[in-house]
Parts: C-alpha cells; sequence; structure tokens
C-alpha cells in the first residue's frame, strides 16, 4: 500500500544534491572550528537572517534552549504567548535547564498585543522576577502554521527596545513565513535580538538548526552549545546539506506545500460536519475540527492510517495535516478521495 504521509513536515528527505555534497564534503573537527563547511554554513546563515553572526545545532529545541541560557539568568521571567512551542512543547528545558519562570498571554493570532505584553512586564520590585526576555513564534505551530502580521511583531519589538529587553525569535519555519508573506527572511528576523530556524523541516536536511544573533550573543551562545552536548564533531556533512537547504530555490519551493495545503483545507472543508478556517491556513498546516461528525480523532487517525493516509490527532475532536516536498498534489487528491469514502461509508450519512 502507497502510504501518504501528512503527519509532520519533518519527513522531508534530503533531495539527491544534498546526498552528493555531502559523501563529497571536506571534513573537521567543529568543536575546534576546523570543519570548513559549517563556517560556511554560519557564515550564510547570518548572512540570510540579517544578523552578524550564527552557530549550528542539531535541533531547534536546543537552539532555543541555548537562547534562553545566553539571554537570561536563573529566576528571571520570559513573556511569550500561552500555546508558543518553547512553552508547550520542549519538555520544560526553560525551567530545568534554565531555571526560568514562563509568564504566557493568551492570543489565537499567534502573537501578544503590545499592550499584553506592556501589561505582563514586571516593576521593578524585590518581590517579583525580573522580565529578561520575550520570545515570539512564526510560523506558531499550534495555531495551524499561521503567520503573526509584521506589523505586531514591529510594535513589540519597539517595546522590547523601549524597556530595553531582548527579543528572542523562535523562527522554526521561518522560511515558510517569508515565502508566506513574499520577504526575505531577514526582514522577519530584522524585528528580533536573535532568531532560531530549522533546516530539518520542510527545507529537507537531515538534521540541524541554526541561532543568529550578535557576536557577543553568538560567542556566549557557544558555550552553552558546549554544555548542552551540541559540541558536534566532524558536521561537513551536516552542513552541506543545510547550505542547500538554505538556497532561494528551495526555500521558494515551499510555496507549493502551501498551495497544497491550501487545496486540501478547502477539499476537507466540504466534508460533513467538517469545520475548516480556510482563512487561517498561512502556511503548510490545516487544522480540522470533526467535533460535529461521528468520529473521534483517535478513529478518524486510525481509519485513515488503515487506508494508507498519516494525520495526527491534535485533540479528541482535531486531527491536523502538514504537507511536504513527500507529499504531492496528486497525492493531495488521493487523500481528499479516501476522507470522502470513509466520510461516504459511515452510517447516518
Amino acid at each position: 500500500m502507497k502510504i501518504i504521509d501528512l503527519r509532520r513536515d519533518t519527513i522531508t528527505l534530503p533531495n539527491e544534491e544534498m546526498k552528493e555534497a555531502a559523501f563529497g564534503a571536506h571534513l573537521g573537527d567543529s568543536v575546534y572550528g576546523e570543519d570548513p563547511l559549517q563556517r560556511e554554513l554560519e557564515e550564510k546563515a547570518a548572512q540570510v537572517l540579517g544578523k552578524d553572526a550564527a552557530i549550528f545545532l542539531p535541533s531547534g529545541t536546543m537552539g532555543n534552549l541555548v537562547a534562553l541560557l545566553t539571554h537570561s539568568r536563573r529566576g528571571e521571567e520570559v513573556i511569550l504567548e500561552e500555546n508558543a512551542h518553547i512553552r508547550s512543547s520542549e519538555t520544560g528545558g526553560a525551567a530545568a535547564v534554565a531555571g526560568l519562570m514562563l509568564r504566557s498571554l493568551s492570543n489565537s493570532s499567534g502573537i501578544p498585543s503590545q499592550e499584553q505584553v506592556n501589561s505582563a512586564v514586571r516593576p521593578d520590585d524585590i518581590h517579583y522576577p525580573r522580565t529578561s526576555l520575550i520570545c515570539l513564534e512564526t510560523t506558531h505551530y499550534r495555531y495551524g502554521g499561521i503567520v503573526p502580521p509584521l506589523e505586531s511583531m514591529a510594535k513589540i519589538y519597539e517595546l522590547a527596545q523601549a524597556l530595553h529587553i531582548t527579543l528572542h525569535l523562535d523562527g522554526a519555519r521561518l522560511w515558510n513565513a517569508a515565502v508566506t508573506l513574499g520577504v526575505e527572511p531577514s526582514v522577519i528576523a530584522g524585528y528580533a535580538d536573535s532568531v532560531m530556524a530549522s533546516l530539518s523541516k520542510g527545507l529537507g536536511a537531515p538534521v540541524g538548526s541554526v541561532l543568529a544573533g550578535s557576536e557577543p550573543f553568538i560567542r556566549e551562545a557557544c558555550r552553552y552549545r558546549k554544555m548542552l552536548g551540541g559540541g558536534m564533531r566532524q558536521t561537513g556533512w551536516l552542513c552541506a546539506c543545510g547550505l542547500i537547504a538554505m538556497q532561494p530555490e528551495n526555500i521558494a519551493r515551499l510555496e507549493d506545500d502551501h498551495r497544497n495545503a491550501r487545496i486540501l483545507a478547502e477539499g476537507i472543508s466540504l466534508l460533513p460536519g467538517v469545520k475548516v478556517d480556510v482563512d487561517r491556513v498561512h502556511s503548510n498546516f490545516v487544522l480540522a475540527d470533526i467535533s460535529e461528525t461521528p468520529f473521534t480523532s483517535g478513529a478518524l487517525v486510525k481509519r485513515l492510517a488503515e487506508n494508507g493516509v498519516l494525520v495526527n490527532a491534535v485533540d479528541s475532536r482535531v486531527i491536523r495535516c502538514v504537507t511536504s516536498r513527500e507529499v504531492d498534489s496528486e497525492e493531495i487528491t488521493i487523500v481528499l478521495e479516501t476522507l470522502r469514502s470513509i466520510f461516504n461509508s459511515c452510517s447516518g450519512l
């Protein structure tokens, strides 16, 4: 049976160009700064993201945690949206490793308002933790890959600068956000002091993320990367793929994933009892509310898997589909046909 995998864009495989570059890579010990391709990747990432310097790390979770450790001291407080990936999906590293408090703000647009953030900043009082950092996220994972408006990011960054508070951007899918907005990645990253961006999701590199910021920030971040076990050795194999991942044409290709997601969302929204907010399909995520159908998410996920389609359950009544290079437009059509068949076979419809 042909399997169509819509669980995550992390299933995106390295293309042939990446494989050839990896096997032909010149290698060196990156901890000593001697791997030429890691140096090249870090210089390229800094350029693409519009920052002074960058480092390569094994994962985005490590990149965000390194940023938290570098920007803040134990006992300080970080302001972020309540469903931010740093808060919900990074195994409590901010608390367990960095010793930080998280002050969460609710905003379904994926980004708190300037007023919310301003109200959440702690006054200078010995009873309160210091507000050391504001974290934003784009695209926003928990809200289905939505892209917060640049105007909102600009307002928060302006506030952060006025209050002398640092701002970090979790840009795991920054590339998708740039394609959606029709801007260079550096434009989005320009509204943050530091930014983490993943290379191993829709861009197709097998491993790795980059963290970029000022030169003093990156020098300190290197120490925390080493502390957390991110001091790798012959990284050229991986960095060769990362360099190809950041090529403009590879980033532009993400529009194919976005287009397939919109086709999928429009098709799913026509199923009886299914609700999809097509206007919130900004990138490659589709959230479908099936609460008015006879199915639970678990039951529908199981039926789809039996028919060769893999998706994820967000909760008991919402499923999530994520498009990637591994699923083409013809397969999107097959997914919709499979869903229609399952719904038509259900008694009562």
